[in-house]
């Protein structure tokens, strides 16, 4: 890899990983973190309320909708989106920029939207960007393991349904697509991505 230039410009690139809710992105990373702690995962931004376990600053930043409307007028994100139709999301931009001129290998975890204008900027701001899709084995395993996970109710269930349908057919805009049938090797593919892109 370059390293950063005087300018600022990254000298890294950003690995985007993209998936249907239920997937097990969350798993995944939490594998490949586990093998691999010098990855750093960018922490996104939500309005959403917490789920049972899930920290602030660790998990995501937990923030009013004032207060991310605020940051978003003053660019203070990468991107942001409104997912599900419930909630605002959005990736805190300095920090992504920071490891990357660092050249630490950098994983930002967002929806299809939120991939689709993360490629859009990412020659604006002279970042480079590879795309990973993690996609069930099948739908009709990503409808169980959605059900299984019991945090939504039946209504938020069905519209990440409806939302899985629409990002399962955007599979082919992705770089890389990699099938979590099995947690360890989905995670050792990951990884091989991430190592080929960043000489590791």
């Amino acid at each position: 890899m370059t390293a950063a230039t005087a300018s600022g410009t990254p000298g890294g690139r950003l690995i985007v990983l993209t998936g249907p809710a239920g997937v097990g992105k969350g798993t995944v990373e939490a594998k490949l973190r586990a093998d691999h702690p010098q990855i750093w995962l960018s922490v996104s931004a939500t309005t959403r309320d917490p789920r049972p376990g899930e920290v602030d600053g660790v998990n995501y930043h937990f923030m009013t909708e004032e207060q991310f409307l605020a940051d978003e007028r003053a660019g203070k994100f990468l991107e942001t989106a409104v997912v599900h139709g419930m909630a605002h999301y959005g990736t805190p931009l300095k920090p992504v920029l920071d490891h990357l001129a660092a050249n630490v290998p950098t994983i930002l975890e967002i929806d299809l939207q939120g991939a689709r204008r993360v490629k859009e900027r990412a020659a604006e701001l002279g970042m480079e960007v590879v795309s990973v899709f993690l996609a069930p084995p099948s739908f009709d395993e990503l409808v169980r393991r959605l059900t299984g996970r019991g945090t939504e109710t039946e209504e938020q269930r069905n519209r990440r349904l409806e939302t899985a349908r629409v990002e399962l057919a955007a599979e082919s805009e992705f770089d890389v697509v990699i099938v979590n049938a099995d947690v360890d090797q989905a995670a050792n593919e990951l990884w091989s991505v991430i190592a080929k892109e960043y000489g590791l």
